[in-house]
């Protein structure tokens, strides 16, 4: 398909491993929908997507297409844009997460803000994962960064998260986004510059991923 030429190029042979993997997608506020977006636009189609929420009027300063559906479900509007995806309209918690047969899937994308449902994936899936953590309250893009979770540093939340697990005895490696960038207020401010880059470094991470497979 000439849609796909360009990452095709880019791919060569292995553009056939995006077309035939399978992903889920936890959460898909301002980095889940620019995540989906970036997965759809590069070839990947078996997506299943996962969130409860539906949109408000705040959320139109950082995720995809909120501004068209204020007041609808998320993961029910997003599949109006990609219709491909499959949608699953459940609250991610820690009880969710354990009674879930993520088996099937190729990757686990995790673009949720419940720490016990990051803790349970991580127990879990953490072959298959990639974790983001907070993109709130900074400015500079260009400070977000990977690397496994027990080399992540510079956000108080992925600390808690470390911690944690450390608690629970969990000592296996898994991918991790974060931005050492220091907050730069208390409140949940957020700016699209740093959302948006968190999401499509989770799906850069989520082709390199498929293509070591």
């Amino acid at each position: 398909m000439k849609k796909y030429e360009r990452i095709k190029t880019l791919l060569g042979d292995d553009f056939v491993k995006l077309k035939e993997a399978k992903i889920i997608l936890l959460g898909v506020g301002g980095v889940g929908s620019f995540c989906l977006d970036c997965l759809s636009r590069s070839g990947i189609t078996d997506i299943t997507i996962v969130d409860f929420d539906t949109y408000d009027v705040t959320n139109q300063n950082r995720q995809m297409w909120s501004e068209l559906h204020e007041g609808e479900s998320k993961v029910e509007a997003l599949r109006e844009h990609y219709p491909h995806a499959k949608s699953i309209n459940v609250r991610i918690d820690e009880q969710w997460v354990w009674d879930f047969d993520f088996s099937s899937y190729d990757v686990v994308l995790d673009a949720i803000d419940d720490t016990k449902a990051k803790l349970a994936l991580a127990q879990k899936c953490h072959k298959k994962l990639i974790s983001s953590f907070g993109s709130a309250k900074r400015l500079d893009p260009t400070q977000v960064q990977v690397a496994d979770i027990w080399k992540s540093y510079g956000d108080r939340f992925g600390a808690k998260i470390r911690y944690e697990l450390k608690k629970r005895g969990f000592n296996k490696k898994y991918t991790v986004i974060f931005s050492a960038e220091e907050a730069v207020v208390k409140e949940k401010g957020s700016f699209m510059g740093v959302t948006a880059t968190f999401g499509l470094t989770m799906c850069a991470q989520a082709i390199k991923k498929i293509r070591k497979v």
